[in-house]
């Protein structure tokens, strides 16, 4: 007897008269305003100028959208092209189905794309950008859960998520893993130790980045083996779990030799920008203000040498010869 389940909504749309507003929208859009206003943040710590990261949001979310999309369809092609789908089906985002990896590659062209019309190191745009991605990904997992998707096995776990019939992968069956809320919570662990790290640690200019990868890999791995969503497999494990394993082993490998420059520590004082992009902190005023009063004396020792030379006297603390 299950004591507890998490509820899942009635309904994932909210009609306001012919227009259907869906939360799976709704919660991708907050998810991109949060990204935004942290990358933002981070990015003007780094000297760059503010804004920069709307600029790039512009870009990089009609990309990633586009490159999600595709990624789900490539690897779920069935619903759409196999046995009883709808080709047309593919372009109907709006009901679910966005791929993590699509999304990340060619968003990532879009904010490079940014980054070099503004002259701004796209490492550097990267790891700026990495805790805000990966929370924005967290925010999106709700919308998982308003449209009744990515679920796990059954289970009579207290925190089970209660599907309703229409949308039961396993018929007459109502309770299941909430792999949403897994991934979810995971993600939001990874932001705090990428903010944690950053703090902390000076890495190599993409390697925050590259960290981000690894650690969204590794509890992708274990979520994934809960799924049972329709998905390819090859050699019995799912097709996303071997992409994973992939871009992990590439990652691993990526930050152990990668070389790269290593961007000083984020200022929360004013900086000025460099022509590379990277950040210059302006000269402390002391040096300026210590090197003003050296000079004094020697300026008024030259003035003194002046003074007696027109006087016709030689130079005081000169060798008469």
């Amino acid at each position: 007897m299950v004591l507890a389940a998490i509820p899942s909504p009635s309904t994932g749309v909210l009609h306001v008269g012919p227009v259907p507003l869906r939360a799976y929208a709704f919660m991708i859009i907050i998810g991109v305003l949060v990204a935004v206003v942290l990358t933002d943040r981070r990015l003007r710590a780094r000297g760059q100028p503010a804004g920069l990261a709307a600029d790039a949001a512009a870009w990089a979310v009609p990309f990633g959208i586009v490159g999600a999309r595709i990624y789900h369809v490539i690897t779920s092609p069935d619903a759409y092209f196999g046995d009883g789908g709808h080709p047309v089906d593919a372009l109907k985002i709006w009901h679910g189905g966005l791929g993590i990896w699509g999304g990340v590659a060619v968003g990532a062209l879009g904010v490079w794309l940014v980054c070099r019309r503004r002259g701004t190191p796209f490492g550097l745009f990267a790891d700026a950008a990495a805790p805000g991605l990966v929370l924005a990904q967290a925010i999106g997992r709700w919308g998982n859960w308003f449209n009744q998707e990515l679920y796990g096995r059954a289970t009579d776990l207290p925190w089970a998520v209660r599907i309703d019939p229409a949308h039961q992968v396993v018929p007459g069956v109502s309770l299941y893993h909430p792999t949403f809320l897994y991934e979810l919570l995971w993600d939001v662990g990874v932001a705090g130790v990428l903010l944690w790290v950053d703090a902390h640690r000076r890495l190599g200019r993409g390697k925050l980045f590259i960290l981000y990868v690894i650690l969204y890999t590794a509890g992708r791995a274990w979520v994934e083996a809960l799924r049972i969503d329709e998905a390819h497999t090859f050699l019995g494990m799912r097709l996303n779990d071997w992409v994973s394993i992939a871009v992990l082993a590439i990652a691993v490998a990526a930050i152990l030799l990668l070389r790269r420059p290593v961007d000083p520590p984020a200022s929360a004082g004013p900086t000025l920008a460099r022509g590379d992009g990277g950040p210059t902190p302006r000269p402390a005023a002391e040096p300026v203000v210590q090197a003003m009063a050296n000079a004094a004396p020697a300026r008024e020792a030259e003035g003194g040498a002046a003074r007696e030379a027109e006087a016709g006297q030689p130079p005081t603390g000169h060798p008469t010869g």
